[in-house]
């Protein structure tokens, strides 16, 4: 497939002054993994260091406890959130001076049902002018920036019954003028399209699968690969990663082999969803399963065809998706082991403990530094490269779910009380809400 468009994912690039003589590049935090979906920031200057009161802008305290991240467009937060009082699943507007401004109800249900994977565990996303968001039980929706709602519809209602004990936790992905969502679950194996204006189908597929018992369930969320040469849609889940046309749904190829060493676990349900650099797809299963690097350029059913595969290694975490950086992996499996391997090769550069406690959330990459979150509300910041080094372990004593945002000279992190806006002591007045 050629090239016909541009990639909708790279935002526009503003000059920020955050000191008189010093300039930063400063971008919005669209989707949960960031303006190109795979966790990286090109921001600079950003803080290392900090714990619930140093180097904190504010804290804003939530109505409910999510797993979701927030995303970030100029002067906006948006993210998802239970309400503990209500029941209710709410869509928050925060400017960046902690202010709630608006919120809406999206959906409703059990809210402390699990922490880590409620309703509210899928992100929203934006593109300057939309947010949209996804629950648990399949509600998706469209807001403005203002609040007014412009479309909205369950699936259940289009499709199949949602059949997830803990709900739904993809997310919503946009690209072009179409919003892509992968539903598998134990009663679907399914990927639609629709109109990201109008909530209008474009296209809905059936995704064949022989996967059995849980591995029927997928919490990943799809991302969009690009080069020269490529663009399309991929899909994790059901014993399967599949590329699909983005105009068509059309199927382009499929690989497995994801389970472990030991053979078929029908209990290996796919959490961690790919990501993608030119020339290579980092592809995540379950606990200790199959961890593939992956070649674009399939064509039909290409599993155990060694020419599409550049490696693979049975490291694979449960829920932490992998980053992909100068042609480095860094795979955080959930007990908090990092595994630092060249991405072309999978030779391991170092296997290291980096903090021993569970971790859910997906690590972010900004100037040279590496943010891992953990379950327990601790921030380790782990130096980018192949020699390990631990540069700070922040304790928010909070727990943790969500993955960090980065925009405009901050990191925003969600934990199940509060948001937070790190920023450095030179930036930020350095006030606390409670």
């Amino acid at each position: 497939m050629t090239n016909k468009r541009p990639f909708r994912f790279v935002v526009a690039i503003l000059l920020v002054s955050i000191a008189p003589a010093s300039f930063a590049l400063a971008e919005n935090w669209p989707t949960w993994r960031g303006p190109q979906q795979n966790g990286i920031s090109s921001e600079q200057n950003l803080p290392t260091v900090w714990s619930q009161t140093e180097n904190v802008a504010w804290r804003l305290p939530l109505p409910g406890a999510a797993p979701s991240t927030p995303v970030i467009w100029e002067d906006r937060i948006f993210l998802t959130s239970t309400d503990r009082e209500s029941e209710d699943v709410l869509l928050l507007a925060i400017d960046t001076a902690g202010k709630i401004l608006w919120q809406r109800q999206i959906g409703s249900g059990e809210s402390e049902q699990a922490e880590k994977n409620n309703l509210a565990a899928p992100s929203p996303s934006t593109d300057g002018k939309h947010i949209w968001t996804f629950t648990g039980d399949g509600n998706l929706a469209c807001h403005d920036f203002q609040g007014n709602p412009l479309w909205q519809f369950n699936v259940e209602d289009r499709y199949e019954k949602v059949e997830m004990r803990w709900g739904m936790a993809s997310s919503p992905t946009p690209y072009g003028d179409i919003l892509y969502v992968q539903l598998l679950h134990l009663n679907s194996s399914r990927v639609i399209a629709v109109n990201k204006t109008t909530g209008s189908e474009v296209w809905n597929v059936e995704r064949k699968t022989d996967a059995q018992g849980k591995c029927m369930r997928s919490y990943a969320t799809p991302i969009v690969y690009r080069d020269k040469q490529h663009e399309y849609l991929l899909t994790q889940g059901q014993d399967y990663i599949v590329a699909h046309d983005l105009n068509t749904g059309q199927e382009l190829w499929r690989w497995g082999d994801f389970h472990p060493q030991t053979g078929y676990d029908e209990m290996m349900h796919m959490s961690a969803s790919p990501v993608a650099a030119e020339g290579i797809i980092l592809v995540p299963s379950g606990n200790n399963g199959n961890f593939q690097a992956l070649r674009p350029n399939g064509q039909g059913l290409i599993t155990s065809d060694e020419k599409h595969r550049l490696w693979h290694d049975y490291i694979s975490p449960m829920r932490p998706s992998a980053l992909l950086v100068d042609s480095i992996a860094y795979v955080c499996q959930e007990a908090g082991v990092l595994h630092c391997l060249d991405a072309n090769t999978g030779e391991q550069h170092y296997k290291k403990p980096i903090h021993r406690h569970t971790h859910h959330a997906s690590p972010v990459y900004a100037d040279g530094k590496i943010y891992f979150a953990s379950r327990d509300g601790t921030v380790t910041v782990v130096q980018a490269g192949t020699d390990f080094k631990i540069l700070a372990t922040n304790a928010m004593d909070e727990p943790l779910c969500a993955s960090p945002a980065i925009s405009h000279g901050r990191i925003y992190l969600r934990t199940f009380d509060a948001l937070y806006a790190i920023e450095s002591q030179q930036r930020g007045e350095g006030t606390v809400s409670r």
